[in-house]
């Protein structure tokens, strides 16, 4: 029986998309993935992630902003970068990790610029809701869309 695969879901700063996608990885593919999630930074755990997580029946309030240097002793088969930033700026990783570009719009930045223009909370949060929603749809694809 194949072991696990060692998935790494790196963005700029561990806190939104990272966090979601490691979530959803554990939740849905914990029997054939071990997920992880770290950042180039660290910016905190975003709240508003752990509350749209938790409506999907997701807990990620244990979840830690760590950096992708934490994880030095873990030798990944697959990277996936989930923004621009960290695809951009991706290191090398030992060994064969395979590094995956898999892109979602930045919540954070677009609740700021709907808060803005006079958006309600509850519009703000549709941002990472759907974002959410996306990562959800991509991690359910896995580990067979990453072609291993």
């Amino acid at each position: 029986m194949k072991d696990k695969i060692n998935i790494l879901f790196l963005c700029t700063g561990n806190s939104c998309r990272s966090q979601m996608a490691e979530g959803w990885a554990r939740h849905l593919k914990g029997d054939v993935l071990n997920a992880y999630s770290a950042g180039i930074e660290t910016h905190g755990l975003n709240p508003n992630a752990v509350r749209v997580m938790k409506e999907a029946g997701v807990d990620i309030s244990s979840h830690t902003s760590q950096l992708l240097s934490e994880f030095d002793d873990i030798n990944f088969d697959v990277v996936v970068t989930v923004c621009g930033h960290a695809h951009e700026t991706c290191p090398y990783f030992p060994g064969n990790a395979k590094v995956v570009h898999v892109g979602f719009p930045d919540p954070p930045a677009m609740a700021k610029e709907l808060a803005e223009n006079g958006a309600s909370e509850e519009e703000q949060l549709e941002c990472y809701r759907n974002v959410r929603d996306e990562i959800k749809a991509y991690i359910e694809t896995l580990p067979e869309a990453l072609k291993l």
